[in-house]
C-alpha cells in the first residue's frame, strides 16, 4: 500500500487514530496547568493526597501480583519490589503535605524525563513519522521540564506549583499543535 506521506502498517493506524488521544491529553494538560496556577494550595493538597492513595493502591495490587504463580520468578520479584516501593512512598505521602508534594514533584520529573526520552527516541527511529520535527521539539521540551522539576531547588509549595503549572501549559499547547499536525497528515493518507 502506498500513500502520500510514506506511512504504512501499524504506524498508519496510529496516525489515523492517535491524534484524538493526543489532542485530549493536550487539552487536559493545559487545563490542569491553569487550575494549578489558579488554586495552588488546594490543588497541591488534593493532588498530594490522591497521589498517596494511588501509590498505596497500586503498591498493594503489585504485591498481590507478585504472589501469582502464572508469572516467572523474575517478574514476581520485580512486581514485589515495585509494589513495596510504591506502598512505602505512598505511605510517606500521608506523613505531611510537604513530603507528598516533594515526592509528587520527583515523580512528575522522572515521568517527564522518560516521556521526553521516549518521544525523542521514537522521532529519531522513525524517519517517516509525520510531524517529526514537532515530535523532536516536544520531546526536548518535555525532557527539559523533567530536568527542571528534578534539579530546581523546590523548597516551597509555591515554587513547585509555579514550575509545574508553567511547564504544563506549554507542554499541553505543544501536544495540541502536534495532534493537529498529525490529523492533517492523516487526512493525506490514501485509503
Amino acid at each position: 500500500m502506498t500513500n502520500d506521506v510514506g506511512v504504512s502498517g501499524p504506524l498508519q493506524m496510529l496516525v489515523r487514530s492517535g491524534w484524538e488521544r493526543l489532542l485530549a491529553a493536550g487539552i487536559l494538560t493545559v487545563l490542569l496547568g491553569a487550575v494549578i496556577l489558579a488554586w495552588p494550595g488546594r490543588t497541591l493538597l488534593v493532588v498530594g493526597i490522591l497521589f498517596g492513595i494511588y501509590l498505596v493502591v497500586t503498591g498493594v495490587l503489585e504485591l498481590f501480583a507478585a504472589f501469582e504463580s502464572r508469572f516467572s520468578t523474575s517478574m514476581r520479584v520485580l512486581s514485589f519490589i515495585s509494589g513495596a516501593l510504591s506502598l512505602v512512598i505512598g505511605l510517606f505521602c500521608f506523613r505531611d503535605d510537604l513530603t507528598s508534594i516533594a515526592l509528587l514533584g520527583i515523580w512528575i520529573g522522572i515521568a517527564w524525563l522518560f516521556r521526553g526520552t521516549t518521544l525523542l527516541g521514537l522521532a529519531m527511529a522513525e524517519s517517516q513519522m509525520p510531524g517529526r520535527g514537532w515530535q523532536v521539539f516536544y520531546g526536548v521540551v518535555t525532557l527539559m521540564a523533567g530536568i527542571v522539576l528534578l534539579v530546581w531547588p523546590i523548597s516551597s509549595i509555591a515554587t513547585l506549583v509555579l514550575v509545574a503549572g508553567i511547564w504544563m501549559i506549554p507542554l499541553g499547547i505543544i501536544e495540541i499543535v502536534y495532534a493537529v499536525v498529525i490529523r492533517n497528515k492523516a487526512k493525506k493518507l490514501s485509503v
